[in-house]
């Protein structure tokens, strides 16, 4: 079966792309440059895609930077250096408005035009606090909403969206990634790396990896 997979170049993307090749899928990958300031990430997502052997790869251009609304897309400072306890408070500033909206509506797109069943996402429990678009319940009401508005569902070939790494820790993910003999060594997960995509160490998500 054809599963789309949203790959971002980072850890979880990579590991849920090897999870669906684990499953039985044939993988094509979706990568969507939305003009983040990491855009480093999107030639790491490139180098994942070969190393995995991918189907197919397509990389899209949606720039988000004249809507803003986030540290990852304008200048405003990326968080550095905070405690678990304050990533845990509120939503931070590097959310980007509606990003996995627009994200799995490309993926849905995507899966109709390759009639795939299946979307696999990368969202798992350390955003879950954070990033309202990464619940399960979000998540759910998204493939629901597959299920209305598309002509694969209303034919009954609805398409599944699968995140498989939502209620695992980091570390978990990393040993199952290692397990997959997933190229990890390929990934990026910095927000705000240097120019040689150096990661910085000090963002939330160097933190937390």
């Amino acid at each position: 079966m054809k599963a789309v997979v949203l790959a971002s170049g980072g850890l979880d993307s990579t590991v849920t792309a090897a999870v669906a090749q684990r499953d039985g899928c044939l993988v094509y990958l979706l990568t969507i440059s939305y003009g983040q300031r990491h855009k480093i990430e999107v030639e790491r997502a490139r180098q994942v895609g070969l190393a995995l052997g991918a189907a197919g790869h397509l990389i899209l251009d949606v720039d988000l930077r004249p809507i803003g609304g986030s540290a990852l897309t304008t200048d405003q400072a990326v968080p550095k250096d905070r405690s678990e306890g304050e990533r845990r408070q509120g939503i931070p500033s590097t959310y980007v408005p509606a990003r996995n909206t627009i994200f799995l509506s490309l993926a849905l797109a995507y899966a109709e035009t390759l009639e795939a069943s299946r979307i696999y996402i990368g969202a798992n429990v350390l955003d879950y606090s954070g990033y309202p678009d990464c619940r399960p319940e979000y998540l759910q009401a998204f493939e629901r909403a597959a299920q209305l508005g598309t002509r694969a569902g209303i034919e009954g070939r609805g398409i599944e969206i699968r995140a498989p790494l939502l209620v695992m820790t980091k570390a978990e993910i990393i040993r199952l990634g290692l397990s997959l003999g997933a190229p990890l060594h390929l990934t990026s997960s910095c927000y705000d790396p240097a120019a040689d995509g150096a990661a910085c160490g000090r963002c939330d998500s160097c933190r937390i990896r």
